[in-house]
């Protein structure tokens, strides 16, 4: 009984987290298929530019899955797991029924996981394809930092004008 228990609970945590993000999965298919809906060739440009394929292979595609936003994910899916688009098309025909959170995690696409996260932001058209480049932030840029990394630190107004600072040197506090 107890072995049976410890199977149910291994199963659980592994489903579990799949199912949770294919309901955010699902809601990114239904915003790009109806963006296909409103404006259909530019959808499929927009796929062709970001994933590199012609337009033609789009088109093959989108008679062969039932929606274009399960074209996007097939695209998408290939491309963060690095495996082909067959292989993706394969693994979807096999579990189309238990969504595509399902699908990519058989695929190697860990739930919660960077690439996950990737795959649901949904990036789709011109400039807005991920990397892995970071914003600089608010208020944060080059010369700040390489003002700090040379020893100027952040004494105060005051502290310079009378020399009490420690000239940003980051020595710390005197106790």
């Amino acid at each position: 009984m107890k072995k049976i228990l410890e199977i149910f609970i291994v199963v659980v945590l592994l489903v579990l987290p799949a199912s949770v993000f294919a309901g955010e999965l699902e809601n990114l298919i239904g915003s790009l298929n109806a963006r296909a809906k409103t404006d259909l060739p530019g959808f499929r440009a927009d796929l062709s530019a970001q994933f590199g394929i012609p337009v033609p292979d789009v088109d093959i595609l989108m008679k062969t899955l039932p929606t274009p936003g399960d074209v996007y994910m097939t695209l998408r899916v290939s491309e963060i797991s690095n495996k082909p688009a067959d292989v993706v098309l394969k693994e979807y025909k096999a579990n189309k029924g238990k969504g595509w959170g399902v699908i990519a995690h058989r695929l190697g696409i860990k739930p919660g996981s960077r690439e996950f996260h990737e795959l649901k932001r949904g990036d789709l058209g011109p400039g807005s394809k991920s990397d892995d480049s970071k914003g600089k932030g608010k208020g944060k840029d080059k010369k700040a930092k390489s003002d700090f990394r040379e020893g100027k630190g952040k004494d105060t107004d005051t502290e310079r004008s009378t020399g009490t600072g420690d000239g940003g040197k980051g020595r710390g506090r005197k106790k």
